[in-house]
């Protein structure tokens, strides 16, 4: 697909699913955006009425933002350096639209650890199930789909993960000899978490999203993505893609690191949204995310992420990540997916997976959209800005503070 035909395609999609919250510029909006300069470089900005701000020369990473006492009132009250209007950074963002002399937007995330909690809601637990026992071939799926949920059910979500109940759920099913990995973290005590990316190759709105050549099962995972701090604090949220490759982690999920760590596999974005008086973790737990994938092939899909159905609370799941390491520069948090695609795309049973060109669009109410087009990993651009050339890069705009970093 041309950029000519993406950039339409993805502004088709920003029609019904603006990028700014519901509130438009009400909130706390801060994020990270590529700008022009000697030499050009990430920068730390806020979104404000009266336009885009650059940080950068109180706030080098977003980590340090994130490290103030209160982020929000430091965004805020920060003056910074004018950039551009808001709708010209957004409009500089989509794909076709780029150049070196105008900000577009990262990534809002830098020198945190991109983490992911998984299998956090009743539905994809089951499709998890269903993957392990189809050995990741899609073909079988709609045949174990019914004979899973008939032992299970589909009341998984009524059950709160390690309690009495939900170990009694788990004798049954060991009895019935269909006990698995998944539902051991989906209705056990210990959550899923796992790496999801490593430090700043995350992309962000408007850039490819890539699923691995060798996968012919696949999906995208729309979510709110939690930043944490150093001390542990939830200080704000977002939105992410954690792309699953179905057919891949469903052989074994000792393939999870190959399923779910790739080039351009982790989307977060559009902006970050801190925590001040009128958003915080009540926001959060109620927040519904939307999903349209819209296919070359006139393939339109559509899908919901409703929070409140999430069956660990998302402070619990920020806890246990905490509970046996450090973050330093703090981290992100995927909090899992409520969706799991059935709908077939082609031959009958087979089910949904991503074709080239796809255009993805995840969106709430509280936390914009989030706007890429699926490509492969392996042809996707190369991830090569990481943790030495940002250092690099920081020194030379003189931005290597010691005591701001």
């Amino acid at each position: 697909m041309s950029d000519k035909t993406t950039a339409a395609a993805v502004a088709g999609a920003a029609s019904h699913a603006p990028a700014l919250p519901h509130d438009g510029l009400a909130g706390t909006l801060v994020g990270r955006a590529w700008v022009d300069g000697s030499p050009a470089g990430p920068a730390v900005v806020a979104l404000r009425e009266q336009g885009v701000y650059d940080l950068s020369q109180r706030y080098p990473t977003m980590s340090t933002l994130l490290d103030m006492p209160d982020p929000a009132e430091a965004a805020r009250t920060t003056p910074g350096q004018y950039l551009c209007s808001v709708s010209e950074l957004l409009a500089h963002s989509q794909p076709g639209q780029r150049d070196t002399a105008r900000p577009w937007l990262l990534a809002p995330c830098d020198l945190q650890v991109v983490k992911a909690a998984g299998v956090t809601f009743a539905a994809s637990l089951i499709e998890r199930v269903i993957e392990e026992q189809a050995r990741g071939d899609a073909s079988r799926a709609q045949g174990l789909r019914s004979q899973v949920i008939g032992l299970i059910g589909e009341s998984l979500a009524d059950i709160r993960p390690g309690s009495e109940q939900a170990m009694a759920l788990k004798a049954l099913l060991q009895q019935k000899g269909l006990w698995s990995q998944y539902l051991e973290v989906g209705i056990g005590p210990d959550a899923e978490v796992f790496t999801k990316a490593p430090v700043l190759a995350a992309v962000g709105t408007g850039e490819d999203i890539g699923i691995r050549a060798d996968s012919a099962w696949n999906n995208p995972e729309p979510e709110v993505v939690l930043a944490v701090n150093s001390r542990g604090d939830i200080v704000g949220a977002t939105l992410g893609n954690d792309v699953n490759l179905r057919d891949i982690e469903g052989r074994s999920a000792l393939l999870l690191g190959k399923a779910k760590d790739n080039n351009a596999s982790c989307a977060i974005g559009p902006f970050l949204r801190l925590f001040d008086a009128g958003f915080g973790m009540d926001q959060v737990r109620s927040e519904t995310v939307h999903l349209r994938v819209e296919g070359r092939d006139g393939f339109d899909l559509r899908g919901i992420n409703t929070m409140a159905s999430i069956s660990r609370d998302p402070a619990d799941l920020v806890a246990q990540t905490l509970a046996a390491h450090q973050y330093p520069d703090g981290f992100m948090l995927f909090l899992g997916t409520l969706f799991a695609p059935t709908e077939d795309r082609g031959e009958p049973g087979g089910g949904f997976t991503h074709h080239l060109g796809d255009v993805v669009t995840i969106h709430s109410a509280w936390l914009g959209a989030l706007h890429n087009t699926v490509t492969h990993s392996e042809t996707a651009p190369p991830w090569r800005f990481g943790i030495r050339a940002f250092i690099a890069n920081l020194a030379a705009r003189g931005l290597l503070h010691a005591t701001q970093l």
